[in-house]
């Protein structure tokens, strides 16, 4: 029996986690190895403090991230990749390659076409 809320397409059901820019780079910062809150927010230049805690928490009940809290003062916590974290490298490795190799035209707004349709008025 299969959940109606899931897609029976995999880039759909990929898309239910990695929805959005900061889905991905954080998984990208924790190929790194185990990283603190701090140093993940540092690494991710203009992510805000409630999106990255929201990622994680996903994350974690997915199964994707593990969540160490060590019972220090101050509190430290640590946030590494599980097993099925780490599958993911493949889809990042070609993300990587894919970015890398295409032109840079396709990352500019220079050749779109006008769209006098999308214009407000």
């Amino acid at each position: 029996m299969s959940d109606p809320d899931i897609p029976d397409c995999g880039v759909a059901r990929f898309l239910m986690l990695f929805d959005g820019p900061w889905a991905t780079l954080i998984v990208r910062e924790l190929m790194h190895g185990r990283q603190r809150f701090g140093e993940l927010r540092e690494a991710l230049d203009g992510i805000s403090a409630h999106t990255l805690t929201n990622r994680l928490r996903l994350f974690e009940a997915r199964g994707i991230v593990t969540r160490t809290a060590y019972p220090e003062i101050p509190p430290r916590v640590e946030y590494e990749l599980t097993e099925l974290g780490w599958q993911l490298r493949p889809v990042l490795d070609a993300m990587y390659a894919w970015g890398m190799d295409a032109p840079a035209s396709a990352f500019t707004n220079a050749d779109l076409p006008s769209r006098p349709d999308l214009v407000a008025g």
